[in-house]
């Protein structure tokens, strides 16, 4: 007879290691290269020092003439709170005890820990490329309930948002029915307690201010890690936002101005898959093999002179990312863990409902200590030009 107590032991004994083996080396190609540590975790902040430029004691002189003035290393101190990281499954009282005495018990638990991993995936993929604001998206548009969107590549059947008019919160908790891809659509489980109207923002419930650091705040124009830009122009990272055909030579221009100026080594690049579609159109025309690479993990990509290209659908379309992953870690108060209760209960009674709750949890937040180190391009065209012509 399967009962409460053998489910908590199976989530903490059985569970466990799986969920945190698939969320940490198969949530994404580009997550699984990322290093995870424990390290320069101070409390409830993460503080970690990161090396500026080099030692500036160096110099050539004179047999009997003075040494070199010993000049230290520069530093800087990045200092970023630890994101709270939540998942959290549900079983009905009623499925409990109907399922106890016939082993169905363990396919429920089985089918809500697929899917809690698929929606854990799905949400650390996004933040991975995210700007840490939550932020999904913006209406253009709303009439009959259906909300037009700039962009849906965020959304999912399911997904549970909060939206906001100028920083107010408007509608908490509108679960998605239906996402229109083609037409870019949102369509709600329920009506929206206020009118959506157009420039409304949609953020992923409760997440508002409070996702990890991703790639898109390292490229962005404000402050991060508690340091200004605008004193710290190292802070910068490389991009361009001219329009422009993908190529070898503007993929090797990156890679060796990276390499010259700031000692990166590019070893990873991510793209939308409209770019990556280019790149191979462009092999193509000049009669070139598409060359893969393996991965860690299973994963397989295409590669640009060794370097793998890896599409991931939260790229925008014509945006390419250059990449040192050496120089970024997920800093981890500790490893996916159960939340527990009174006793080290893992399944709790939901208050006031017959329900039963577990919650997965993690501390963390992304740094990279070297963002002038990495590249990004936009405007990338989704198609390339054939130079030898419609008819070659």
């Amino acid at each position: 007879m399967v009962d409460l107590t053998s489910a908590q032991n199976a989530l903490k004994d059985a569970y466990l290691s799986a969920i945190c083996n698939q969320l940490n080396t198969k949530t994404n190609p580009l997550f699984a290269k990322i290093k995870q540590s424990s390290s320069d975790v101070f409390g409830k902040q993460i503080i970690k020092v990161a090396p500026v430029g080099i030692n500036g004691g160096i110099g050539a002189g004179t047999e009997t003439g003075e040494l070199p003035t010993a000049n230290e290393n520069n530093y800087a101190q990045f200092k970023t709170s630890l994101k709270n990281l939540y998942g959290t499954i549900e079983i009905s009282d009623k499925a409990v005890r109907a399922s106890a005495n016939s082993g169905a018990f363990i396919d429920i638990l089985n089918c809500e820990m697929e899917g809690l991993l698929s929606a854990s995936k799905f949400n650390l993929s996004r933040m991975l490329y995210g700007d840490g604001t939550g932020k999904v998206g913006t209406v253009s548009s709303y009439a009959a309930g259906v909300a037009t969107m700039d962009s849906v590549k965020n959304f999912i059947e399911g997904m549970v948002v909060d939206t906001y008019s100028e920083n107010t919160l408007d509608n908490k908790g509108l679960r998605i029915a239906y996402v229109d891809r083609k037409g870019k659509k949102l369509y709600f489980t329920s009506t929206p307690s206020t009118e959506l109207v157009a420039g409304d923002v949609l953020y992923v419930q409760g997440s508002k201010g409070n996702e990890i650091t991703g790639l898109e705040a390292i490229f962005g124009k404000g402050d991060i890690y508690g340091l200004s830009r605008t004193d710290n122009k190292w802070l910068n990272p490389f991009t361009s936002d001219a329009s422009k055909e993908i190529s070898d030579e503007l993929l090797q221009s990156a890679v060796d101005f990276l390499e010259e100026n700031t000692g990166s080594n590019v070893d990873f690049i991510t793209c939308g898959a409209d770019v990556k579609r280019a790149y191979q159109q462009y092999l193509a025309y000049y009669r070139r093999n598409i060359d893969v690479v393996e991965l860690e993990n299973g994963y397989k990509a295409m590669s640009f002179n060794g370097i793998p290209m890896v599409s991931d659908r939260f790229v925008e379309d014509g945006t390419l990312y250059l990449l040192d992953t050496s120089k970024f870690t997920l800093h981890q108060l500790c490893d996916w863990e159960w939340i527990e209760g009174e006793g080290g209960k893992i399944l709790r009674q939901k208050a006031g409902y017959p329900a039963y709750t577990a919650t997965l949890v993690k501390y963390a937040d992304l740094i990279c200590d070297q963002p002038n180190g990495q590249a990004k391009f936009t405007k990338i065209q989704g198609t390339v030009t054939n130079p030898f012509g419609a008819n070659a």
